[in-house]
């Protein structure tokens, strides 16, 4: 795994340079099909001084109502563990009634996980907040924003974990995937939410990106970049059925 990550970070370098990088949206599929994707944004937090993560993953198997924070002790990938910020996350939850700890979309949730190895290669001396949106509604988004931007501080970095459109054809995906890329692109969570809710776009963890950017503007961290837009047809050759990636940064 470490050798698979370092060749896609390497395969990704860039000499742009960010220096206040407040969050990120990164891919999470196979890294086969979403790594470069991954890699190219995760090479400008390369090195950075980031003492937590706050990773913020949809749900893929597990529905409930709100927002849970994992409440144990680390998480573990073939690169080693990871420890969890208790005491950021008790700030978080704190008097929260849809912020709760527990396990609940983390026993079996790949798009928190498959962030964690990027960030062990590209970063050291962090821990992090594993945070999992059972239900993406602007409650529980605005709930979850809120809360972050009263904890957070210039050492902490959010990593909003999503995919963009399922399964339609190349073009129709590029109509989909250009909505969400135009809104993050120009700063909109607001639009963002409204094309989610009514079916114009799609994003499995668009409630992530748009809690992660709203978090942002409460802070006035409000210049965002597209750094790569894929699909999964640009890896396989098959585009009668894509999957749509996209990396980003908030700064």
């Amino acid at each position: 795994m470490r050798k698979d990550i370092r060749l896609l970070l390497d395969s990704t370098k860039t000499d742009d340079k960010i220096e206040n990088v407040f969050g990120i949206v990164a891919p999470h599929a196979g890294y086969q099909y979403s790594g470069k994707t991954a890699a190219s944004v995760y090479n400008y937090i390369r090195d950075k001084n980031y003492k937590t993560v706050v990773v913020i993953s949809p749900s893929h198997r597990e529905y409930f109502p709100g927002t849970c924070i994992y409440d144990g002790d680390a998480y573990e990938t073939p690169l080693g563990k990871v420890t969890v910020n208790k005491k950021m996350g008790d700030k978080i939850l704190e008097g929260s009634k849809t912020i709760f700890s527990g396990n609940q979309g983390h026993k079996q949730e790949h798009a928190l996980e498959v962030q964690l190895p990027f960030l062990q290669e590209t970063l050291t001396d962090f821990s992090i907040v594993p945070i999992v949106m059972g239900d993406q509604a602007n409650i529980y988004v605005d709930e979850l924003s809120e809360r972050l931007a009263n904890v957070i501080d210039d050492k902490t970095l959010i990593v909003a974990s999503s995919d963009l459109s399922h399964f339609h054809s190349k073009e129709e995906a590029d109509l989909l995937d250009t909505r969400v890329e135009e809104s993050i692109a120009g700063f909109d969570f607001e639009g963002l939410m409204k094309n989610l809710n009514s079916s114009n776009c799609e994003a499995c963890g668009g409630g992530p990106i748009a809690a992660m950017m709203k978090t942002a503007h409460k802070l006035n961290h409000t210049n965002s970049k597209i750094i790569s837009r894929t699909d999964s047809g640009d890896v396989t050759g098959d585009h009668s059925e894509v999957v749509g990636y996209l990396s980003a940064i908030i700064f």
